[in-house]
């Protein structure tokens, strides 16, 4: 017999604000990519050429690298938040479900570096 109060007993279990700032960041990086990825689609169907050299003279252009990496970090951080959602979700055992957390969180980390690098180089080498 537990001479806990109800109240005494939810209390600790968890509340309805601790996903709060999840779903916050998925509403604002989902608005967000809309806006990025309009100026992405229009940017590059606004391209005469889509060999090498007119794609790095385009990230070349500051204003343009800057967008698209703030576009890689926006959809690679909404591709993280999604991707744990279904992690939590759908794996049930612990150690499964902390090393795909690790897993996620590594490779997306990784892909912003490598995107971020890629863009980078190209902006500043590409023109040679």
């Amino acid at each position: 017999m537990a001479l806990r109060s109800p109240l005494g007993r939810a209390l600790g279990l968890g509340s309805a604000k601790s996903g709060f700032g999840h779903w916050w960041g998925q509403r604002l990086s989902a608005g967000a990519l809309v806006l990025l990825g309009l100026w992405f689609a229009v940017s590059l169907l606004g391209l005469a050429s889509t060999d090498y050299w007119a794609v790095a003279a385009w990230v070349g252009e500051p204003r343009h690298a800057i967008l698209l990496i703030l576009f890689l970090i926006t959809l690679l951080y909404h591709s993280s938040l999604g991707v744990q959602v279904v992690i939590e979700d759908y794996v049930h055992e612990a150690p499964a479900k902390v090393s795909a957390l690790v897993v996620n969180r590594f490779l997306h980390v990784a892909l912003a570096v490598a995107g971020v690098y890629s863009v980078v180089t190209l902006s500043v080498g590409g023109q040679a």
